[in-house]
């Protein structure tokens, strides 16, 4: 699966899902069976003596509770993909185990957007179900990840692909909300910070400050939301410097906004983890992270050496 999906922006295809379960009763063929409660691993099994439906299907295994999960909703979730005939998982969240106090690690997803981790047809399929729900979605490759599927991965066109999806929570965030309220002077030493409306944050180096070797934070406003918790989807609007010359080199606003990932389960650089969990939502957050909590892990990353300024705009989490 790695390799399937090793170029994730060249492999979905742009078309949405078109459907809703509506096409579970026009199947020439098998569907597989999903057995195990949501929230668990799922065990699927293939129809024997039987060739897989003709048509993708898509259908709702666990009903799930709560509010439905909408367009442009953030969601974190679970997923799975074998192949039909072939009891070998593909790829999925549940390779992962939680180990000592750090929380497994899940998706999380912003629906309608593009995924590196799932085609766009089985991420669309989540919209309009409830947390705790369980959905599979059976096609073959070719309809569900469409014509740039890396065939180097050993999967064609043709090969029907099972996808168990296990959407967690959902919640609704607006792409340019921003933290708001009085912003704190920056402490001694650390890096000032003009967040202008609407657009990346200027952040200042000062000068003939040496770069520290462990990991600095300042909460420059206070929220009074929830604390974050390791293992959530945390959803935020961010800009990052290098401390060496103080150039951007990444904004959630030059992709469209706000953005989620997962905290607390080394998703994310280490600095991230370490400084944004435990903070409320609301917060504004001023991170200098040191290359070891960085990227210094990856010697092949152009950011390997440098320290890194992040501000974030905690926003929600999920």
């Amino acid at each position: 699966m790695a390799a399937m999906l090793a170029v994730p922006a060249l492999l979905f295809t742009a078309a949405a899902c078109g459907s809703d379960d509506g096409n579970n009763g026009d199947t020439s063929g098998g569907v597989a069976e999903v057995s195990g409660k949501a929230g668990a691993k799922p065990e699927i099994t293939i129809p024997k003596d039987t060739d897989p439906s003709e048509k993708t299907v898509v259908k709702t295994v666990t009903p799930g509770s709560g509010t439905a999960i909408k367009d442009s909703d953030f969601v974190r979730l679970d997923w799975t993909v074998e192949k039909w005939g072939d009891d070998q998982q593909l790829g999925g969240t549940w390779t992962d185990a939680a180990t000592g106090d750090t929380p497994r690690r899940q998706a999380v997803e912003q629906i309608g957007k593009p995924s590196q981790q799932l085609p766009e047809k089985v991420l669309d399929a989540v919209k309009g179900k409830k947390p705790g729900s369980r959905i599979l979605v059976q096609g073959t490759a070719g309809d569900l990840i469409g014509e740039n599927l890396n065939t180097a991965s050993g999967i064609s066109a043709d090969d029907v692909l099972i996808w168990v999806v296990d959407p967690v929570g959902g919640t609704a965030v607006d792409a340019k909300a921003e933290v708001k309220g009085e912003q704190a002077p920056p402490a001694a030493g650390m890096p000032e910070v003009e967040a202008k409306p609407q657009q990346a944050a200027t952040i200042t180096i000062p000068k003939g400050v040496k770069a520290p070797t462990t990991l600095k934070e300042q909460v420059l406003i206070k929220g009074d939301g929830k604390k974050v918790e390791a293992g959530q989807g945390l959803i935020a609007q961010y800009t990052g410097v290098k401390w060496e010359d103080g150039k951007k080199f990444d904004s959630s606003w030059d992709h469209g906004g706000a953005t989620a990932f997962q905290i607390g389960t080394g998703s994310v650089v280490e600095g991230w983890d370490k400084g944004l969990v435990g903070k409320n939502v609301g917060d504004r957050v001023l991170l200098v992270i040191p290359p070891a909590l960085g990227y210094g892990a990856n010697p092949s990353s152009e950011l390997a050496k440098n320290t890194l300024v992040f501000v974030v705009d905690i926003l929600g989490t999920v």
